[in-house]
Formats: structure tokens, sequence, C-alpha cells
């Protein structure tokens, strides 16, 4: 039989539910009891949940090149010792009220790289870090032409400062075998192209 998980939605009781912080993003404190694997429930506990809104990011790829347009940008979240914070990236953004994927996909494929999508395929949806953040990424792989592509692009207003870098896909997959790729979403759509990538490309040459 097909694996399936030992419980869902309704095994949680959400007992509290209060705004702790909130600036950029928010904090939500939880009390909170959920079932246990030995049976009944377990006692309440207290988490704190943080908010930021779902994702949707897109790893362009051009058939015809066999390239790959990814954009370098700086990450406060990566400042650790001496190691550097600028992550070599896919294009992303917010999913904002009464937008779709395919609205954010188009929209930051062209702020960030300065690209047009032609072709848009789900290849995974992940939560980078569920015990803490709520946040849910959708990941796709859009169809691109990267002739031209380069330059440093995204917007003023949000602070954005974005190197687009066009290499190819054997490139992008070796920093990849080589561990240079600590972004999660970035290295998981990497491993979906080691994957696919001979599948797509013969679908969209």
């Amino acid at each position: 039989m097909p694996f399936e998980l030992s419980f869902g939605a309704q095994d949680v009781r959400v007992l509290e539910d209060q705004l702790a912080w909130s600036g950029h993003y928010a904090m939500r404190r939880l009390t909170l009891q959920y079932r246990s694997f030995t049976g009944g429930w377990n006692e309440p506990v207290q988490r704190e949940v943080f908010e930021r809104g779902d994702a949707v990011a897109v790893l362009p790829y051009d058939p015809e090149e066999d390239t790959l347009v990814l954009v370098e940008q700086f990450r406060p979240g990566a400042m650790r010792s001496n190691g550097s914070p600028w992550m070599l990236e896919l294009v992303a953004g917010v999913v904002e009220s009464g937008e779709s994927d395919a609205d954010v996909a188009h929209r930051e494929t062209m702020e960030e790289a300065a690209c047009q999508l032609a072709d848009l395929l789900p290849m995974a949806t992940v939560f980078p870090s569920a015990g803490a953040c709520s946040e849910q990424v959708r990941l796709y792989c859009g169809r691109v032409k990267s002739t031209g592509a380069g330059g440093v692009h995204g917007l003023q207003e949000e602070g954005e400062d974005i190197l687009v870098h066009v290499m190819p896909r054997t490139e992008a997959l070796q920093l990849l075998a080589a561990d240079r790729v600590p972004n999660g979403h970035t290295h998981i759509a990497l491993q979906w192209l080691h994957i696919h990538g001979d599948a797509v490309r013969a679908r969209w040459s």
C-alpha cells in the first residue's frame, strides 16, 4: 500500500493563538496539543511560529542553450563566522493577496532577472523550516531565453541588489555536487533538474 502519514490537520488542537510580534514579518505564539503516536493526546505545549507568507520560486531554464539563469543576493540570515552571506538562488517572491503562483513567477522572473517566462513546470512544494516557520515554497522550472541575460536587477524601493548569472546546466550541477549551493530551495531545484533535465529539454526543444 502507498505510504500515508499517521495524522492530519484534525489531530491538532490550537488552544490559544496570540500575535507575539509584528514588523516586516510576524510572530505568533501558539498553545497547542496534538495526538501522540502511543495513543491519546500529548500535553499542551507553547510554540512560536514565524509568519512570512508563502512564496513561489522559479528555476529559469533555457532548453536551447542548456543554460540556467540564477541570481546572487545578500541574505542576512546566512551571516555566520567567515562564510559569505551572499547566496546563489532561484528567482523567488512572496505570494501577495489575490495572486496566483503563475502571477508571482512571471513578475519575479522579470523583476529579478529581466527574463520573460514562456512555460512553467511544477517541481516540488516544500516547508523550508516547518519546526518554526509557516512558510510554504512552491518550486517551478520556467522556460526562458537566456541570450542577453545578466546585469544587476531588483526593486530599489525593496532594497534589492540582485546580480544575474547565466551558467551551463553542467556547471550548476557541478556546484551542487561540490556542496556549494547552501540555499535550500535552490539545492532541491537543482536536484530535480539533475533527475529530469534531459526530459525537460526534450519537451521544450
